[in-house]
């Protein structure tokens, strides 16, 4: 369960950010994310019931183990790929994806979840600036439109990561990532290759974590992908039916016990504030503005689950359909310092 504090959302100016995730999680359903099953609320907090995922996140494996091999990468990646494939035919943008919002069941496979700076895809988005610096694509950096090219690049990041033992690009702020990005493009060269690691994995990953959209691995849409060397022979159908023996299987002894709140305690500094926000919430007009945030799944209808789906494609989300003359070539025409970045 995830449990949110009204006074803090409404403190972090975050309310629409979890009223957008709410809204869309109600019309996803796939079993590579995780699921919302109830949403509900009272005075002073919101409640997300969700999948249970007892393996931790991917985060949590990583600062314990520091690297992975290429097999149990590459079942990662598949999974983080059929979940990416499902939203993004939905039109939605997940925009956010790192270690922390990947999440293993007790199987050992690997499920999506956080929509809370998720969006659905638009021409015009260069000011959907929100993301995690480190996994973060140039061309949001930028402030440029993009497509999902966007995710794309992440989940090179996370492959990156799980095969060298750290980011591509290191910095304590965005400011300083972006410097690095602009100023170079990190590839993994032969040498760098890690015993174990074939040279297809490199090749792969380096196409993900092209600076340029236009030359970025995915670019033209799942496919693209799927029918790159190192991923052309998975066996995809399998995947999707868990149907396999996943490489990596979390020990629950070892993955830390958390509470089933994500509240933290509050710094001296935001106390006094967090106390007003919570006076505030005895008004019905502040109450209003969670208007709509329960759910029930079992009460939705199947027609109504299939909503979004319409919704994007009267939103004219048919250009989704990965072309590059389309949505490849919004993130490229904007003038910005990504202009000048080389080629792959």
């Amino acid at each position: 369960m995830k449990e949110m504090s009204k006074a803090r959302v409404i403190s972090k100016k975050s309310v629409a950010s979890v009223m957008n995730e709410r809204h869309l999680l109600s019309a996803l359903k796939h079993p590579f994310l995780v699921n919302m099953v109830y949403a509900f609320q009272d005075r002073e907090n919101l409640y997300l019931i969700m999948d249970l995922m007892t393996g931790g996140d991917l985060r949590f494996h990583v600062s314990r183990r520091k690297k992975f091999t290429e097999v149990q990468t590459k079942f990662f990646i598949a999974c983080i790929l059929i979940g990416l494939e499902y939203v993004h035919n939905q039109g939605i943008l997940h925009r956010d994806i790192k270690p922390e919002n990947l999440v293993f069941d007790s199987r050992g496979y690997l499920h999506v979840t956080d929509f809370g700076i998720a969006r659905m895809w638009r021409p015009d988005n260069a000011s959907d600036t929100s993301g995690t610096p480190g996994y973060m694509a140039p061309e949001i950096m930028c402030r440029q439109n993009h497509g999902v090219a966007v995710d794309y690049y992440a989940v090179g990041v996370i492959a990156y990561e799980c095969m060298i033992g750290k980011r591509p690009y290191l910095g304590k702020n965005r400011k300083e990532i972006r410097d690095q990005i602009l100023a170079k493009q990190v590839q993994i060269k032969k040498a760098d290759i890690p015993e174990g690691w074939s040279v297809e994995a490199a090749d792969f990953i380096n196409g993900l974590i092209q600076r340029k959209p236009a030359n970025r691995l995915g670019v033209d849409g799942p496919n693209e992908i799927k029918n790159h060397r190192w991923l052309k022979d998975f066996p995809w159908d399998k995947l999707y039916t868990k149907e396999l023996e996943a490489p990596f299987v979390p020990n629950e002894e070892e993955v830390e016990l958390k509470q089933s709140t994500t509240n933290v305690a509050w710094d001296d500094e935001n106390s006094e504030v967090l106390k007003q926000n919570a006076i505030m919430l005895r008004r019905n007009s502040v109450q209003s503005l969670f208007n709509g945030y329960n759910y029930d799944v079992s009460n939705v209808p199947m027609a109504a689950k299939g909503s979004l789906a319409l919704q994007a494609k009267q939103s004219g989300s048919r250009d989704m359909n990965y072309s590059t003359s389309s949505l490849a070539s919004q993130t490229t025409q904007v003038v910005s310092p990504l202009a000048s970045v080389g080629h792959r």
